[in-house]
């Protein structure tokens, strides 16, 4: 097919138009858009259509009922807000077409990877020679980091599960937080547990896992633990927890999905004291470091237990002295992901990225001692950029939190803490201004007062 420029210029004006919209366009979309979404729902033509008027019909269509999560007035989920430079780099990646999988389908795509990891490591300090791998999302950050901690196990047992398999192997624990992500225990499903099999272990009224509640650890044991509460952001402690593996064989997941990038500020580095003692983690790139989304990095200690868990060997794909990207995740053939994420760091640097952390959790104190002065709850020490409040009338409460979202100014969403229902406000994009915040604040007052 033939370059065809006047679809691209048409594609780069609808996103030029909808970045200069996002500060004025409502944070979620009306009835009616939603509505009009079922324009799509059409039989599939023989012949195809011209290119353009494809285009046409998705920004037409489509873009009325996206969610502006990009800007600065979405606090539903940390969900982050991708930097222009990141979307730019997106587009280049996607342009290009590079598999960033083995090293000679995209030397371009694996150098940038190893770049891109290793500021990761730096900037995070976490032990630089690391091995790490770039995923799709937490979920299957979680997963790659506890096969390569499964499969380590067993091979310190003397047990061969890539050889003989799950069905007679040795049974493997484990430990993990009351309040542990659900993705974890997702990741844990899939790879063949149920829930009844782990051992749950107390939490504080933080959301904390209570370390002197822990079992004894073996070298059977894999112990989860997380960096930021999906609530209240809190912390779970590390150094205490690490000293109860020391000397065990036991192996160590931080869930660092959100919080853990706390590693780079320079105001909350001391909420992750410890972290870096542990032998895995996961991290969520398309949240605070607000880059697109299926975007996420899985990290080991152990950079030849992930090559020993991943590498993939086949008569055609030669391994020679480059680092193959695909040797550290579970996707031979993926996106060159690695690309946005070196975009990110370099614009940012590191102060860039301290202080996009540092405000936004300066934004969630400042939000929290707004609702209190309404007389509204916040139910949780805000130490990052998580606040959850309540309402004694649970029914209230749920106006509230409707009349809210149909403003259109800004959107958060229910939770349950504590056995109470409540409300999460998550702040964690780069597009976030003191007057996005107020903004946010006035709807919320508007709906008390109805």
């Amino acid at each position: 097919m033939e370059f065809n420029q006047e679809l691209y210029e048409q594609v780069l004006g609808a996103a030029k138009s909808f970045e200069e919209s996002l500060d004025s366009r409502p944070v979620t979309p009306s009835d009616e858009a939603v509505k009009a979404l079922s324009y799509f729902e059409e039989p599939l033509s023989q012949r195809g259509e011209d290119a353009k008027s494809v285009i046409k019909m998705l920004t037409d269509v489509g873009e009325p009922g996206v969610v502006s999560s990009r800007g600065g007035r979405y606090y539903g989920f940390v969900t982050g807000g991708a930097m222009p430079v990141s979307v730019a780099a997106n587009w280049m990646a996607a342009t290009w077409d590079q598999n960033a999988g083995p090293y000679v389908l995209s030397p371009t795509a694996a150098k940038i990877e190893v770049v891109a990891g290793g500021w990761l490591l730096d900037v995070l300090d976490l032990p630089r020679d690391a091995g790490f791998g770039f995923v799709t999302g937490a979920t299957m950050a979680g997963f790659t980091a506890l096969c390569t901690a499964r499969n380590k196990l067993y091979k310190n047992l003397g047990y061969n599960l890539k050889e003989d398999g799950i069905r007679n192997a040795p049974k493997i624990r484990f430990v993990m937080s009351e309040e542990i992500h659900p993705t974890n225990i997702i990741a844990l499903q899939y790879m063949g547990y149920g829930k009844n099999e782990f051992e749950y272990v107390p939490c504080d009224d933080q959301g904390r896992l209570i370390a002197s509640e822990l079992p004894e650890l073996d070298d059977h044991t894999i112990v989860l633990c997380q960096a930021g509460n999906v609530n209240s952001g809190s912390f779970d402690p590390f150094n205490e927890i690490c000293d109860k593996a020391d000397g065990t064989g036991a192996w160590v997941h931080v869930d660092a999905a959100f919080g853990g990038w706390v590693r780079a500020s320079k105001e909350r580095k001391y909420l992750a004291d410890g972290i870096d003692r542990a032998d895995s983690w996961s991290f969520d790139c398309h949240k605070w470091l607000n880059v697109p989304h299926d975007s996420a990095v899985s990290i080991c200690r152990d950079r030849e237990a992930m090559q020993d868990m991943f590498g993939v060997v086949a008569p055609y794909l030669v391994t020679g002295e480059n680092r193959d990207p695909d040797h550290y995740t579970p996707e031979l053939s993926r996106r060159a992901r690695g690309i946005e994420i070196w975009a990110a760091l370099k614009f940012l640097g590191k102060d860039g990225l301290a202080d996009m952390i540092d405000r936004t959790a300066n934004f969630a104190k400042y939000y929290a001692s707004e609702l209190e002065k309404m007389g509204i709850n916040v139910a949780n020490d805000v130490v990052i950029n998580q606040v959850v409040a309540t309402i004694d009338d649970d029914e209230r409460l749920e106006q509230l939190i409707t009349d809210v979202q149909k403003s259109g100014k800004t959107w958060f969403g229910p939770t349950n803490w504590k056995g109470k229902k409540g409300f999460r406000i998550s702040i964690s994009s780069h597009s976030t201004t003191k007057e996005d915040v107020d903004i946010s604040l006035d709807a919320v007052r508007t709906a008390l007062k109805k």
